[in-house]
């Protein structure tokens, strides 16, 4: 992961939660918001572990702090798990992210969700997430199927097949009841250049 590319994604993720850039803004969300605290850290875990020079100190010193307040907070999302810019983590408690797990751009992880692996079958695998995806509070999303772009997953659901864009899903198992998708839930969206 290059210099430039790290900071873009941080900077992604803090306008999620402030709503800003700058200094200021940064400090308020170290304090302020653990969702934001662990995001930096396991990207700036997989900053260094991306470099050579870091790969075997300072790496190994951020990962432990990373990985302690992963305990404090039950908030388990590996540092090499692929993860698009913007991820706002609305309460950090009980979140579990298979390390396999792919999730796009400004997608929204709330509280005791699982996105988790399916051994066997034909969806033998783990989840991949669009851009702008929100999912609620408690939901269980597993095996190899993809959630599309745009689309919200309602609070206890468990979803175990694909998902298409703007879809909202309800319900054990998941069932589209809605093609409104995530608009209104997943907010402060930083627009620039790719």
């Amino acid at each position: 992961m290059m210099k430039d590319e790290f900071a873009k994604l941080v900077r992604e993720d803090l306008f999620r939660y402030t709503g800003r850039l700058g200094a200021g803004a940064f400090i308020w969300a170290w304090y302020h918001e653990a969702g934001f605290r662990i995001t930096f850290m396991m990207r700036l875990c997989r900053h260094l572990r991306s470099r050579r020079l870091t790969r075997y100190g300072l790496y190994h010193i951020v990962s432990f702090l990373h990985q302690r307040s992963a305990v404090r907070h039950g908030v388990f999302i590996d540092p090499m798990t692929e993860v698009g810019g913007g991820l706002f983590l609305a309460h950090a408690l009980n979140i579990v992210v298979n390390r396999r797990c792919r999730i796009g751009r400004n997608v929204n992880l709330s509280q005791g969700i699982t996105l988790g692996i399916a051994n066997r079958g034909s969806k033998a695998g783990t989840p991949e997430i669009g851009d702008r995806v929100y999912i609620g509070p408690n939901a269980v999303i597993f095996g190899a199927i993809r959630i599309g772009n745009e689309a919200a997953i309602g609070a206890n659901s468990v979803v175990t097949k694909d998902i298409p864009d703007r879809s909202v899903v309800v319900g054990i198992p998941g069932e589209v009841i809605s093609d409104k998708g995530s608009d209104g839930y997943v907010n402060n969206v930083l627009h620039q250049a790719s």
